[in-house]
């Protein structure tokens, strides 16, 4: 006879904690990341990143129009998909101790680490988030956002 849910609200998966139909555990290392550390980590790298196109760019990057108005946007994209592929995380995600992990556990690649990562730059994708709080940006490349500690 095969196994069937008691509980009706458990066999819909109502009450389901964040992560639990993607294996991963309820807390702790490999849990999902808070909001507050995926965006403490958004914020910080974007400063980083403004540093690094003033310094590499001058400050026309911050007021100016044409190239230079796109360079802390690429330079964002670049240290996003180049850090995530070595690392498993953006310079501001390893800050806050959260990283990007492979649903398969297998290394993130940096093909997939880049379309990750261009994905993230559009913005419209990382906003729309769906259940355990992927957005379109993981769901697209098989990944999630989990705490390292």
């Amino acid at each position: 006879m095969p196994d069937v849910p008691t509980d009706p609200v458990r066999a819909t998966g109502d009450d389901l904690y964040p992560g639990e139909r993607l294996g991963l555990p309820a807390d702790g290392r490999g849990s999902l990341a808070s909001w507050r550390a995926r965006i403490a980590a958004l914020v910080l790298d974007w400063a980083v990143c403004m540093a690094v196109a003033v310094s590499l760019f001058g400050t026309g990057v911050l007021t100016g129009n044409g190239w230079r108005s796109w360079m802390i946007l690429v330079t964002f994209c670049v240290q996003s998909a180049l850090l995530g592929w070595l690392a498993g995380g953006s310079l501001g995600q390893l800050a806050c101790r959260i990283g990007v992990l492979r649903l398969d556990r297998v290394p993130l690649g940096l093909p997939r680490a880049a379309v990750r990562a261009v994905l993230v730059s559009l913005v419209l994708p990382a906003l729309v988030v769906g259940a355990d709080r992927r957005g379109l940006h993981d769901m697209a490349v098989g990944t999630a956002v989990v705490n390292r500690r």
